[in-house]
């Protein structure tokens, strides 16, 4: 079972070391601040700090009762 894909792309608000400032800043103890979309050749993959993306909303308004009958 994959989790995490390989080809993840590297930024500071990911990355192991840095400390989140705000939604756009990051704390990095190596750099100082920096944009949350930067990174370095220090980056370290944090799964956790990832956040996903919220799934799709289902558009039910489209669909009558019937369509749900057999």
């Amino acid at each position: 079972m994959k989790l995490f894909r390989k080809n993840m792309e590297k930024r500071c608000a990911y990355c192991t070391s840095a400390s989140v400032l705000s939604e756009k800043e990051v704390a990095c103890p190596y750099r100082g601040v920096m944009d949350a979309s930067d990174h370095c050749r220090r980056f370290a993959y944090d799964p956790l700090k990832r956040v996903p993306p919220r799934p799709a909303a289902l558009k039910t308004e489209q669909y009558s009762a019937e369509d749900f009958t057999l």
